[in-house]
């Protein structure tokens, strides 16, 4: 591997960018594809899917044999609010293989014994987020029902273009929401990216049912988002 291939290969992955290093079994010239680079015909329709799975592997495309070494940032969800749905969610979203952290001001709810584990702070998500800001490889998920809380990240959310943004609460709730993340010049089509209600409709009703809509629909957006035209802001 030429070094030149190599540090834009270590480069993407200090960025938390996907690439993936793609070699030519044919000549043995080998290049890296970072997640939203434009490539045509059927290699670029096999490097998408590669993106997607993170499965790497020898593909025939375009009259040649290519082997595919994808480099996936670790897929993160951090969670607004350390309620009864959020001590299920992050155990299970941990045995799915996402890293997890939680974040809730309220110290009542947000202690170590209700959370044993998992990365847990107790203060507002627009000092935590300053330090260890979101980016396209996390999942936002705020279940507070306080706007004072919530509405700040799942802001941030849509500025960083997180594959998935969930939030609790009703339809009338969720109206509001949007109501006032409009006012702060938000456009419909970024609005439109916020799963509100959150989860895949099953019918959930308990904590554990909700955190496994919550994050089978995480998975879904993993593993179906767009990775040809990354989303911006949108504002």
């Amino acid at each position: 591997m030429e070094l030149a291939t190599l540090e834009r290969l270590n480069a993407c992955r200090q960025a938390r960018i996907a690439a993936v290093l793609v070699t030519d079994l044919g000549g043995g010239r080998a290049s890296v594809v970072a997640e939203g680079d434009q490539i045509d015909g059927a290699l670029g329709e096999a490097v998408a899917t590669a993106f997607r799975s993170g499965r790497s592997g020898v593909i025939e495309a375009d009259g040649g044999r290519y082997f595919l070494n994808v480099h996936l940032p670790p897929a993160a969800i951090v969670i607004i609010g350390a309620v009864h749905i959020s001590q299920v969610l992050a155990q299970m979203a941990a045995l799915a293989g996402f890293d997890v952290r939680i974040i809730d001001p309220r110290t009542a709810f947000a202690t170590p014994e209700r959370f044993a584990g998992i990365d847990l702070t107790a203060d507002w998500p627009v000092d935590v987020l300053k330090d260890k800001p979101l980016d396209a490889y996390t999942a936002l998920v705020a279940v507070t029902h306080d706007p004072k809380i919530d509405d700040f990240p799942i802001a941030e959310a849509l500025r960083r273009s997180c594959f998935y943004v969930g939030a609790l609460g009703s339809r009338k709730t969720h109206a509001s929401r949007l109501d006032r993340l409009k006012a702060e010049g938000f456009a419909d089509e970024a609005l439109g990216r916020i799963n509100g209600p959150i989860g895949l409709h099953i019918g959930a009703a308990s904590p554990a049912e909700i955190a496994v809509a919550i994050l089978a629909q995480i998975i879904e957006a993993l593993r179906s988002r767009d990775v040809v035209s990354p989303k911006g802001d949108m504002r």
